[in-house]
């Protein structure tokens, strides 16, 4: 078999590395994502060429009416037919503008809901490391406003600016073929505002970065803010949190301000230049025209500073457009580096589906074909150290064997590795060394969607989606009936106090559960798992929420759920532990005992002590 490849993932970090404002690297990656939709992309283009054309166009025909038949005093019937076709030509123009709104607001949509979703099925792939050191306000942050970001860049920039810079090189065009001296005056001025545009690219772009990072580091507080509202009021530390946040809020209000500042001197700036060209037109083609040997007709000059404006009407909008460049390559960076964010560690490709699970994920174990006593899968740690940090390891050469169907109880004080093994066992982690092995197999190469499939997991803190309480149970099995449902709660011994909420299992649980009391939610998700039909059956402190009351009858259907399974149960609480097959002993991520109950109170070590502790405190 391939050796799985463990990649090591660089978190999310508060300050963004220095990159090019105008990357074209991201401009390419970001034009990627309009491939599918190149018929809207082609039309949209032809609209942004046809514009680019028409506008140059409409100010030529203005100075040729008034250079021709107007000049000429004509009959009226000639300026009528030149007002006639300027309306014609304007009203094309507008219909062209209308589909070029609308191709571009589409087209930036499709782009952008493709992002999204491409972004929140890449955090699903991610592993519990990236979670633990990514806050959540900066993942929210990534799909809210960086995107949006990219969505002006789509819409607006690109496309307006490929206007702009279209009408400007058909309006040079025409003026060059008007005068060439004239026009120098245009090429003249070129490098001038080369340079102008490079000195504020640098500092506009630094500035927009720091806006981008601050309002990243605001909506992060914001969120775990809101999270955590209830040890905020508890402590009372309302005050300040207030204060901490106003604090950030006038960071990112200086870094706003800083950039309005630098764009408020490059837009006049640019705005200046355009009227300096204006009066160097002005004494140059009065010149051209008063002198006798050029004689230039007054009526060409008239036309070439209609064509000077519409020369010149783009360059404040393009200026406009670069700061929103700025700001929507500010975003792709940040979202192209979370797309970039590779797995620690990833299936090798011939990675294997365990035994008993059909070659889908989403095909789920029915109770037809429960798995029947003694099939269900045997657990080994062979030698296993692990630590979230590599530096720190949590576990110490962990060695043991579940055999099929057995309930192993992990006990240990706070801290002593029990959690760890279950997450190990999900293979929400990889160990550093040694190896679990389920029904033989390293889970290094055992398919990680055929392992969750058989898996039902019951935590201390679980979470419920915002819904009903039998959606939340069918998260265990998507396709479940209410009668599957209704039986799987009946097993458990638990329906009739799921139904005796306002409006039975139909009940809105809230935003994660706040609906439901602490008891009420564990009982939701030992449903869920029981619904499942699960061969593995991971309990972490599963009915430390429960009262005693609810527990004794829990207990009495924990023998059904379990029964036929391979469990692993984390406990505080003798009563769900003294049924286990075999008991671990954990101290500082070492097994210090093992055994069953009887045996290791009869040991008189570092369980029994513990057992005394239980007794005291009320088992």
């Amino acid at each position: 078999m391939m050796p799985l490849t463990i990649t090591h993932h660089r978190p999310d970090a508060d300050r963004e590395d220095h990159a090019r404002p105008l990357d074209l690297g991201l401009i390419r990656r970001l034009l990627g994502y309009m491939a599918p939709y190149k018929a809207k992309r082609n039309w949209l283009l032809l609209t942004v060429v046809l514009r680019s054309i028409q506008l140059p166009c409409i100010g030529w025909v203005i100075g040729a009416v008034i250079n021709g038949p107007i000049s000429n005093h004509a009959p009226w019937q000639s300026v009528l037919g030149g007002a006639l076709g300027l309306l014609a030509l304007c009203v094309f123009t507008q219909v062209t503008f209308h589909f070029r709104q609308r191709l571009a607001l589409e087209l930036g949509e499709t782009v952008v809901h493709d992002l999204q979703s491409e972004i929140f099925g890449h955090l699903q792939r991610l592993p519990m490391s990236f979670f633990n050191t990514t806050k959540i306000g900066r993942v929210i942050s990534r799909v809210t406003s960086d995107c949006e970001a990219m969505r002006v860049g789509v819409q607006d920039v690109l496309f307006v600016s490929l206007v702009g810079l279209g009408q400007m090189v058909v309006s040079a065009a025409f003026m060059l073929s008007y005068d060439w001296a004239l026009f120098s005056v245009v090429v003249a001025m070129s490098p001038g505002l080369w340079l102008l545009n490079r000195y504020f690219r640098r500092k506009l772009s630094s500035a927009y970065r720091d806006v981008q990072e601050s309002f990243s580091r605001v909506t992060a507080t914001l969120a775990e803010s809101v999270t955590g509202i209830r040890v905020t009021q508890a402590f009372v530390r309302q005050d300040v949190n207030a204060e901490l946040f106003r604090e950030l809020i006038e960071d990112h209000s200086k870094f706003n301000l800083r950039a309005t500042r630098r764009a408020g001197v490059f837009l006049p700036l640019l705005e200046f230049n355009s009227q300096f060209f204006i009066a160097a037109l002005l004494i140059l083609g009065g010149h051209r025209v008063l002198t006798p040997e050029i004689a230039l007709p007054s009526g060409d000059l008239i036309q070439f500073f209609f064509l000077a404006n519409i020369f010149f009407s783009p360059i404040q909008i393009l200026g406009n457009q670069y700061n929103q460049a700025l700001t929507a390559m500010a975003g792709a960076e940040r979202v192209f580096r979370l797309l970039d964010t590779q797995p620690e560690w990833v299936d090798p490709p011939d990675a294997v589906a365990l035994a008993g699970v059909p070659a889908s994920a989403g095909d789920w174990v029915s109770e037809s074909n429960r798995p029947p006593e003694g099939g269900t899968p045997a657990v080994e740690f062979d030698h296993v150290t692990f630590g979230y940090h590599t530096d720190r390891p949590v576990l110490h050469d962990i060695h043991f064997a579940a055999e099929p169907g057995q309930t192993i109880a992990l006990v240990g004080q706070t801290g002593s590795g029990k959690s760890s093994i279950v997450n190990l066992i999900a293979k929400f982690y990889l160990p550093q060394q040694g190896c679990v092995r389920i029904d033989g197999l390293d889970t290094r190469h055992v398919r990680t969607d055929s392992l969750h499939a058989q898996l039902g997991i019951v935590l201390q803190q679980n979470f419920l989606f915002t819904g009903t309480v039998a959606e939340n149970i069918r998260v265990g099995k998507p396709h479940a009936t209410d009668d599957e449902i209704h039986d799987a709660a009946r097993q458990l011994d638990c329906y009739d106090l799921l139904e005796s909420l306002p409006q039975g299992l139909d009940s809105q649980v809230g935003e994660r559960g706040g609906n439901l009391s602490l008891g009420q939610r564990q009982l939701v998700c030992f449903v869920r798992a029981l619904l499942a039909q699960p061969r593995i059956i991971l309990l972490d402190e599963a009915t430390s929420s429960v009262d005693t009351l609810t527990e004794i009858r829990i207990q009495q259907a924990l023998s059904r759920l379990l029964a036929g399974r391979t469990a692993f149960v984390v406990a505080h609480r003798l009563s769900t532990i003294r049924d286990a097959d075999l008991v671990l002993v954990l101290e500082h991520g070492r097994v210090a005992e093992r055994g069953t109950h009887e045996e290791l109170v009869r040991l008189g070590g570092v369980y029994a002590k513990l057992t005394r502790e239980f007794l005291r405190s009320g088992e």
